[in-house]
C-alpha cells in the first residue's frame, strides 16, 4: 500500500472538518460525494414539518461506491480526482486532484465516514477510525451557525433539520461505533492523530 486512512465520523457539526484541518494531513472530503440534486434515486422524507423534501441525512443520499473508489486510488496510487460539491447548489461544480505528495496517511472524514470502516478494513487500507463527538446542544449550536453562514438551506429548514438531528445525535454515535469507529473528542482524536502524522512525517 502507497498509504492508508484515518476516518473521522461523527454528527454533523461534531467538529470533523476542523480537526481535519488542524492535523496538517491531506483531506479526502467525504461530503463531495453526495448525489446531485436531481437523481431520481434520493430518498425522501416521509414524516414531520420536512415530509417530501429530500433526506440528506442518510446514507442513500450518497455515493458510496465513488468514494471508496477514490479512497482505493489514494490508497495504492497517492493520487485521486475527486469531485467538489456545492451543498447549497445540491449538485456537483467540477473536480480537483488530490495527491497526498510524501504523506503515507491521511485523513477522511464526513457524515457517513463509518460506512467505508468496513470496507476500507477489509482491503487493508484503514489506519484508524474515530467517530467524533461533543454534547448535543454544542453541536447544534455549531451546525446551525456554519450552514446558516454558508447559506445550505433556508433558515427554517436548518433550525427544524438542526433539531431533528440533535435528538438523534446518540443513534449516530452508536451506529458510528458498531461499524468500528472509536468514541472521542476532538482533543483525543486530535492527539492520536497527531501521533501518526508525527510518525508519517519521520518516515
Amino acid at each position: 500500500m502507497r498509504a492508508r486512512v484515518i476516518v473521522l465520523a461523527g454528527p454533523s457539526g461534531s467538529g470533523k472538518s476542523r480537526l481535519a484541518e488542524r492535523v496538517g494531513l491531506p483531506v479526502l472530503r467525504l461530503d463531495d460525494f453526495y448525489k446531485n440534486g436531481g437523481d431520481p434515486t434520493l430518498p425522501l422524507i416521509t414524516e414531520g414539518a420536512n415530509a417530501g423534501i429530500v433526506d440528506w441525512d442518510v446514507p442513500e443520499s450518497w455515493l458510496l461506491g465513488d468514494a471508496l473508489a477514490a479512497l482505493d486510488d489514494l490508497c495504492r496510487m497517492g493520487r485521486a480526482e475527486v469531485p467538489i460539491y456545492d451543498i447549497a447548489q445540491n449538485g456537483r461544480c467540477g473536480q480537483r486532484t488530490l495527491d497526498l505528495g510524501d504523506h503515507h496517511v491521511f485523513v477522511a472524514e464526513g457524515i457517513f465516514a463509518q460506512e467505508i470502516v468496513g470496507p476500507c478494513d477489509d482491503a487493508g487500507l484503514l489506519a484508524a477510525a474515530y467517530c467524533v463527538r461533543q454534547h448535543p446542544m454544542v453541536t447544534f449550536w455549531r451546525r446551525l451557525t456554519r450552514d446558516l453562514r454558508e447559506r445550505r438551506k433556508p433558515p427554517l429548514v436548518l433550525v427544524r433539520r438542526g433539531l431533528a438531528l440533535m435528538h438523534d445525535q446518540r443513534r449516530v454515535v452508536s451506529h458510528a461505533v458498531e461499524r468500528g469507529c472509536a468514541p472521542v473528542t476532538p482533543d483525543e482524536a486530535y492527539a492520536a492523530i497527531g501521533l501518526m502524522a508525527a510518525r508519517d512525517a519521520s518516515t
